[in-house]
């Protein structure tokens, strides 16, 4: 089976499984959703919005974050990791906001990309759930296991992924492609405990077939010795 061929099956499995993908960040402005996206690095979504929770009581627009000091910024997003690194991101993309964009998200990758804290990885997601505009691949730790295991790529680095991606994903389904993945991810394709005899694309993953040969192969052998 071709990627092109496996990827529309798989697509097509996790489209009825999945519906419509919701992003998991809670928000209520495309701001929020920059914030809340540079606070998920190495950090869960279910942390995130707890954080977050009480962050955007305060914060709702990029003046509201130059009001703060770099310390009080840091006390409210502490529990998400690497947070000084975090603040001093969200305290310096606040100032950009204003000086280049007076005070506008921007919709483009290349402005995107250019804000303190913006990587490839938030700018997809802004682009994509805000403005429904798809201009890559969002390759976050769910999406780049899950594209490898099943056999879709063959890279762990985020941005050869994303380009291998492009090739064989439709460009119409990219957006959903990062979702379906995460929530599958998250269901049955679990890092440490994979529930592959449940999954619904296993007859389409490269992984699940290898571990079904070793599988055959060990009964195999047992029925030999007994």
């Amino acid at each position: 089976m071709i990627k092109k061929e496996r990827v529309t099956n798989v697509l097509s499995m996790l489209k009825e499984k999945f519906k419509e993908p919701k992003i998991a960040l809670e928000y209520n402005n495309e701001y929020q959703l920059m914030v809340a996206v540079i606070l998920s690095a190495q950090c869960t979504d279910v942390r995130v919005n707890i954080v977050t929770k009480e962050f955007f009581k305060v914060i709702e627009k990029p003046s509201d974050m130059r009001k703060l000091t770099l310390k009080e910024i840091e006390q409210y997003v502490k529990s998400t990791g690497f947070y000084k690194n975090k603040a001093k991101n969200l305290q310096l993309n606040a100032q950009q906001l204003l000086e280049r964009h007076n005070d506008i998200v921007p919709q483009t990758m290349e402005e995107l990309h250019e804000l303190a804290g913006v990587g490839r990885k938030t700018a997809n997601v802004i682009l994509g759930d805000v403005w429904g505009i798809s201009v890559g691949i969002v390759v976050d730790t769910h999406v780049r296991r899950l594209s490898n295991l099943i056999g879709l790529v063959d890279s762990d680095n985020p941005e050869i992924i994303e380009k291998q991606l492009m090739k064989i994903v439709p460009k119409k389904n990219w957006y959903e492609y990062s979702h379906f993945l995460i929530l599958h991810g998250r269901d049955k394709c679990i890092a440490r405990r994979p529930k592959c005899d449940e999954c619904e694309i296993n007859k389409y993953c490269k992984y699940y077939e290898k571990m079904l040969k070793i599988k055959i192969k060990k009964e195999e052998k047992n029925k030999i010795e007994k």
